[in-house]
């Protein structure tokens, strides 16, 4: 008499571990698959009064992952913020055999708004940043390595300047020289920074950069309460600087979690971040 009851609490036993198993494993889908968009406010100081309210979306460390045939459910999701600009902050591949993505999801963004482009440090490891440059360009992307180009709405006017990774070439610009090249030929004004490294904040910062937006950390991976990430790039516990605005000694900085992931790493508690900053005139 005791055997159905035994077969009925071994078929429970076995249903609630399959359950368990199934909402584990959709959680952990979700954790690498479900973009979060973030709306980021930002007042700043010098901004122009004629860019206020404007609306940039930053796409960081995609690392080849495709959201989507044709990533066409990153770009939707791009598109859904209404973007004036799109930051793509670096690591957008990090091998050849992904440059396959690239062209659509390229074509999908430039489609949105202007989109431009620097350079992370999986790309330049991997060889691959001539090649990827090209095809950005071919497919209506903006390249800016260590590079600056003005902006202008209604007669007023701010600096676009992206900054190449330092695992680039030998010998390369840093952001201080930028900065001091740019006063001497156009003068003072509210400096816009692309780049890919957020642990660079004191350079930023002493360069006098107005705001930087950046990627890298991908927000320490697993996020817990009163942390900011518990592994950074470098495999340092606790990392800073991994998501959202940091005011800085001078300036500030918006940091992207980024979208994708690097080898076997798995986030947790931090999905696909997809921040959209809306700069504000402080005047």
């Amino acid at each position: 008499m005791r055997r159905p009851c035994g077969r009925r609490a071994a078929l429970r036993a076995v249903l609630t571990a399959v359950t368990a198993v199934l909402l584990l494993s959709g959680f952990l889908w979700s954790q690498q698959n479900l973009i979060h968009p973030e709306t980021i406010e930002v007042t700043a100081r010098k901004l122009p009064g004629a860019f206020d309210g404007l609306r940039v979306v930053i796409v960081s460390d995609v690392h080849g992952k495709q959201f989507g045939p044709d990533s066409r459910t990153l770009i939707r999701a791009v598109k859904k913020l209404s973007p004036d600009m799109i930051a793509i902050t670096g690591d957008l591949i990090e091998h050849p055999g992904q440059m396959e993505m690239v062209p659509p999801l390229a074509r999908g963004l430039a489609d949105i708004a202007p989109t431009y482009y620097v350079t992370g440090n999986h790309e330049w490891a991997k060889k691959v940043v001539p090649e990827l440059q090209r095809v950005l360009e071919e497919t209506g992307v903006t390249s800016l390595p260590n590079k600056t180009i003005p902006l202008e709405r209604d007669g007023q006017r701010i600096f676009l300047m992206g900054l190449d990774d330092p695992n680039g070439i030998a010998g390369q610009k840093t952001v201080g020289e930028l900065a001091d090249e740019l006063r001497e030929t156009a003068g003072e004004g509210f400096i816009l920074l692309l780049a890919h490294r957020n642990n660079r904040a004191a350079d930023y910062a002493a360069a006098g950069i107005d705001l930087t937006l950046a990627g890298h950390a991908h927000g320490g991976l697993i996020r817990l309460p009163f942390t900011d990430g518990l592994v950074g790039p470098a495999r340092e516990w606790l990392p800073t600087h991994t998501s959202g605005l940091y005011e800085l000694p001078y300036g500030q900085m918006v940091v992207s979690r980024g979208l994708g992931n690097v080898g076997r790493t798995l986030r947790l508690f931090n999905r696909p971040h997809l921040p959209l900053v809306i700069l504000h005139s402080a005047a």
